[in-house]
């Protein structure tokens, strides 16, 4: 016997009234979640680097290599230095996501709120090279004997102190540079400003040729040994390194400041550069970003700290950096200090970095949709079931109503006309498509049907005698 089709079907128009709206509940809890709890990270971010030649924009150009490797473009921008890096991250309309920033550039804690540090990169020595024979004038006396060192009036070693720049002529850096910035506080604590001094805003390669030329007594340079300005004036005849015997008290009175020492001979064995144990002050190069970058460029860009500053130097062991920023200047970004203590993201150690992102964002977002389809799945059943069954009670109650004016007013219509409003009721009743879980209620429905007509029968019997 077959099973009667409306018993076997769903009824589509139910399903689709109770469907249709779980659904775009659903589509638009992921469009959200994706939208605004795991956005997508950019396809490319924007660092400001340097000047031109400078060690920054040469990291900088390293960084790009490793964020290419992950299909994201690192856009540098060349700045004047560290103080043009920071105003940059300050201002939200510059479109600068990440910076490489000198320690002690920022004056105030006004950043907290809006940038983060990513950790120390390296340390940058300031590297004070003054022309031979300029120091002997002023606080030295006298023409040094052949093959002794020029000694000042208390015997102290020529090129040891920065008050003997008093008077010459010293190029601090360019105009609004972290070097011209640090060489400013250093020479105030010598007393030195561009009343006693002549102070020249110079930077870059010019200030070598200068200097052995004979126009500059003395230049500031700041940043690491493998700098190619610092390396060409290391090399250059008739050019010596200050050693700054009072390297520790500049480290006491500059909170951000180090105390380094350049071993004898550690830039090259053979030539003996250094001639001598050299004591140097030095801060450190820091890599910030906006606290609202997104957390995955910050991943990477830890990542590519790690590939391009690890490795061994003059002043560094191997791993040393990049490491948490201990100066306290920024407060550190939270996926630093993951990073530093855990490594690489789970994900990122086993899949590209496309797809660690992707499942990441994926379980991120599923979060809601499920808070949505939980309930939604608990009730979806219950709420077709109602409707189905709404069409069932409403022909019982029509059914209902039809014996209560049969019993009330038999006499009201005739019995054809009982019999015929009966009949539309049923004819209603079996084009219900009623699923088979449902089908006990219909059968029931169908059984009262019966009962109302055996009362109207009853109701509308007519005697032999008219009453």
């Amino acid at each position: 016997m077959r099973m009667p089709e409306k018993l076997k079907l769903l009824s589509w128009r139910d399903v689709i009234f109770v469907v249709l709206p779980s659904l775009l509940l659903a589509l638009a809890a992921f469009w959200v979640a994706a939208k605004f709890i795991k956005p997508a990270p950019p396809g490319s971010v924007v660092i400001s680097t340097g000047s031109e030649g400078g060690a920054y924009q040469r990291f900088g150009a390293l960084y790009a290599d490793e964020l290419a490797k992950n299909g994201v473009r690192l856009i540098a921008q060349p700045s004047k230095g560290s103080p043009e890096n920071l105003q940059r991250l300050r201002d939200p309309g510059s479109g600068v996501d990440a910076a490489f920033i000198q320690g002690g550039t920022a004056l105030s804690k006004a950043d907290e709120e809006t940038l983060v540090s990513l950790g120390e990169l390296y340390n940058e020595p300031m590297w004070i090279f003054y022309r031979q024979g300029a120091l002997k004038d002023g606080l030295h006396q006298g023409k040094p004997e052949s093959g002794k060192q020029n000694k000042s009036l208390d015997g102290s070693q020529v090129g040891t102190r920065l008050v003997e720049l008093k008077g010459k002529r010293v190029a601090i850096g360019e105009a609004g540079s972290g070097t011209q910035r640090l060489a400013m506080e250093l020479l105030a604590a010598n007393g030195l400003n561009a009343k006693n001094t002549k102070l020249v805003e110079a930077g870059g390669f010019d200030v070598a040729a200068r200097l052995a030329a004979g126009d500059l007594d003395a230049v500031f340079v700041v940043g690491p040994t493998q700098s190619a300005l610092v390396w060409m004036l290391l090399y250059t005849p008739g050019v010596h390194l200050m050693n700054i015997k009072q390297a520790e008290a500049y480290t006491r009175r500059f909170a951000y400041l180090k105390h380094l020492v350049l071993p004898r001979g550690a830039i090259d064995l053979v030539q003996d550069i250094p001639p001598r144990d050299t004591h140097l002050v030095a801060t450190t190069a820091m890599l910030l970003a906006r606290e609202v970058t997104h957390p995955a460029v910050l991943w990477l860009l830890l990542q590519a700290a790690s590939r391009v500053h690890a490795e061994p130097g003059v002043f560094q062991k191997a791993g040393e950096f990049p490491r948490q920023a201990s100066n306290g200047e920024f407060p550190i970004a939270p996926e630093a200090v993951r990073y530093y203590t855990n490594g690489k993201p789970f994900l990122q150690r086993y899949l590209p970095f496309w797809a660690a992102i992707l499942i990441d964002r994926l379980l991120v977002m599923l979060v809601p949709v499920l808070a949505v389809l939980y309930p939604l799945f608990r009730f979806a059943p219950s709420l077709y079931g109602w409707r189905i069954r709404s069409r069932i009670y409403r022909r019982y109650g029509e059914l209902k109503f039809l014996e209560s004016e049969v019993e009330a007013a038999p006499q009201r219509y005739t019995r054809d006309e009982w019999l015929k409003k009966l009949d539309d009721i049923e004819a209603d009743v079996s084009h219900i498509r009623t699923p088979l879980a449902f089908a006990d209620m219909l059968y029931t429905l169908r059984q009262h049907a019966r009962l109302a007509r055996e009362t109207i029968l009853k109701q509308t019997q007519v005697t032999p005698y008219g009453f």
